[in-house]
Formats: C-alpha cells, structure tokens, sequence
C-alpha cells in the first residue's frame, strides 16, 4: 500500500535526520564550525517572513532542517517499495537530497551553487547528506517490502563468487 510505504518513509526520514544532525554536531566539535542558520534562511524567504536576527530563527532552522528530512523520508519510502534500494537507490536518494537542498536555496536568492563553496565545506555537506541519504534508505528497506520481482540470482562476473 502507498500510503503505508509513505509513513515508513516519513519514519525513515526522521531516524536519517537525526543520524545525519549528530553526524553534524560530533564534525562541529573537531572543525569548530559554527552552526548553519541557511535552512532558516531559505524558509524565512520561502515563508515571506521578516528578516529577523540568527539568535531568533532558532525555531525556523530546526524547521526547515528537521522537515525536510523528514517529508524526504516518504519519497524514501515511494523509493524502496518500487525497488530502488540497495547502494545505487542510496546514492539516487542523496542526490536527490542534495537538489532539493540547491534548489530552495538558490531560487531564494539565500545559497549560492557548491561549486562557489570552499572545498572543505563541500566535503562535509556531501557527508553529512551522504549518512542522511544511507541511514534514511537503509531504515526505509528494512520497514517497507520491495516489489516481488527483484532480479532472478546470476552468476557473478568475479570468479568462484556468487551474486
């Protein structure tokens, strides 16, 4: 059912979230790098609010950051039902995490493209989205049953190994 695979994936999501915000703040502590208020940004535009200072947007960053790793989850969850699952459905997924980031963000006029970022703060987005992505597939396969018709077994292609 869609709307069961739907909810597992919004319960993917939020075990991605978390796992990808601990990853976050365990990097914070060896970098020193300060929090990110760009997801209270992009809503704040996204919102039509008035611009307020960081130490007010406390609640508009978790809300962006917390929900849109969540509403994510269900797309996750679409994913894993249809058969988009292992190593490749997780890659697929972080892309499309990683788009989704870039697209509100740029349309709002609040991020500018990755290539335009230092190079170390590319690395530790595609990180931090990376264990969001590979925690929130993994949890989404374990909760939701693929489609029956997974590939027949074949031989593998490295000698005396089995797929």
């Amino acid at each position: 059912m869609k709307s069961n695979a739907i909810v597992r994936g919004l319960v993917s999501g939020f075990v991605g979230v978390s796992a990808m915000t601990a990853a976050e703040k365990l990097e914070q502590v060896f970098t020193h790098r300060p929090n990110s208020y760009v997801p209270a940004y992009t809503l704040e535009r996204l919102l039509r609010l008035s611009h307020k200072p960081d130490k007010d947007r406390l609640w508009l960053n978790w809300t962006m950051h917390w929900g849109q790793g969540i509403l994510l989850g269900a797309v996750s969850g679409l994913m894993a039902r249809q058969g988009f699952r292992g190593p490749v459905g997780s890659l697929m997924f972080m892309n499309l995490r990683l788009i989704n980031d870039q697209v509100l963000e740029n349309a709002t006029g609040v991020g500018s493209p990755p290539w335009k970022w230092p190079v170390d703060e590319q690395v530790i987005d595609l990180l931090h989205k990376g264990i969001y992505a590979f925690v929130t597939t993994t949890m989404a396969e374990r909760l939701i049953a693929g489609p029956p018709r997974l590939p027949v077994p074949r031989k593998g292609w490295t000698p005396g190994k089995r797929a």
